[in-house]
């Protein structure tokens, strides 16, 4: 199942990045630019948190201690909200196994089912899409926001999802699969 999610992925990211491409005038996404993974909750399906634990047999030891730690950590803490345990200085330590809450964190897109416009997290810190969005009224002022479900439930129960045959499983915040 993990092949066919990576097949999945690599198709899912060209999306992604087709996204990102068409927003760029509106994203300051850059490396060590971690507002993202500071402070969430981070919904993963239960296919997610298999591939990611999947690159984390693979980190070097001190990462992984310092990994496990952190998921201890927030054990005991119990926060609704939260830094995600694997960014390490700054830097997700296994990016390539990200989960797609990350991998579309950044992104303003149109939810019908709310019938809005949904900004990331960092307008507020005057990163992305913060020179279009007026925080006063509430208003966005973008042409063309992305129309696609970039919800998780959404992406993987979408058609994509469905031709690698996927079994996600239950979604629940990452610190819940520990």
């Amino acid at each position: 199942m993990l092949a066919e999610y990576e097949k999945f992925l690599e198709k899912f990211d060209k999306r992604l990045s087709r996204y990102f491409e068409e927003q760029c005038e509106f994203i300051k996404c850059k490396k060590g630019c971690s507002a993202c993974c500071e402070v969430g909750e981070y919904p993963f399906s239960r296919l997610e948190a298999e591939y990611l634990m999947s690159g984390f047999v693979k980190l070097p030891s001190d990462i992984k201690k310092q990994v496990r730690e952190n998921i201890k950590r927030l054990k005991e803490e119990n926060p609704k909200l939260y830094q995600c345990p694997f960014l390490i200085n700054h830097l997700c330590c296994l990016y390539k196994y990200r989960g797609i809450v990350c991998r579309t964190h950044g992104l303003a897109w149109y939810d019908e089912d709310e019938e809005k416009i949904r900004l990331p997290y960092c307008v507020n810190l005057g990163l992305n899409y913060s020179k279009i969005f007026d925080r006063e009224t509430g208003e966005v002022y973008i042409q063309n926001p992305i129309k696609a479900h970039l919800r998780i439930d959404s992406i993987l129960r979408s058609p994509l999802a469905e031709e690698y045959e996927l079994e996600c499983g239950e979604i629940r915040p990452l610190i819940k699969w520990f």
